[in-house]
């Protein structure tokens, strides 16, 4: 346990300590303003686990994995309990869910053939598809408009004039979720009939 991977491990505590919060009390101007800097918080230990594995020279197969399921735990967290307080469509929390569902699972398959989701052995081979899924600008255009969905949402309970500002960012992340999800299926179609074409001739 080094300290990308702790750092991972305390933000997804930290993010469902934020969420227990906006369930069990009632919100008012403290509660949503302790969840705004909670939620700060959380997100920037997303970037800093990364940073942290790459300058310490700490980056792993656990790590990466660890990574990967804290974002998919606090995003749908985060997505699951606004449904549920119909501050957010439910629709939207079962697209992430069920596109998060897909190409999680197409990457382990790609990854026990040798591939990765992002780096020098990706599975993207598509320019457009490595561009939308694996390019720095769209990653962060993505978690940053995420960010700013969860917090705008979070501040709207306080300052009714933002819920449609956090509507229309809710939608826009939900585009970027299908538009960086679809490359992955579709250049995931290759791993399937590659492991058909090895089942036939064994």
């Amino acid at each position: 346990m080094n300290l990308p991977n702790l750092i991972s491990l305390v933000r997804f505590i930290l993010a469902f300590i934020t969420l227990g919060i906006i369930i069990n009390f009632e919100i008012n101007t403290a509660i949503v303003y302790i969840c705004l800097v909670l939620t700060i918080i959380c997100f920037l230990g997303d970037y800093l686990d990364g940073f942290l594995a790459r300058k310490l020279k700490q980056s792993s197969e656990l790590g990466a994995w660890l990574d990967i399921a804290a974002d998919r735990s606090v995003e749908m967290g985060y997505l699951i309990v606004f449904a549920y307080l119909h501050w957010l469509s439910p629709w939207i929390a079962l697209i992430f869910l069920v596109r998060g569902i897909f190409v999680d699972g197409i990457r382990s398959f790609a990854q026990q053939q040798g591939y990765t989701a992002f780096g020098d052995k990706t599975m993207m081979q598509n320019p457009i598809g490595q561009f939308l899924v694996s390019s720095h600008f769209v990653r962060g255009a993505y978690g940053i408009v995420k960010v700013l969905t969860f917090l705008t949402i979070i501040l709207a309970q306080e300052y009714a004039y933002l819920k449609l500002t956090g509507l229309v960012l809710a939608y826009i992340s939900t585009v970027f979720c299908l538009t960086r999800g679809i490359p992955v299926i579709l250049e995931g179609l290759r791993f399937f009939k590659n492991n058909s074409s090895s089942s036939n001739q064994i």
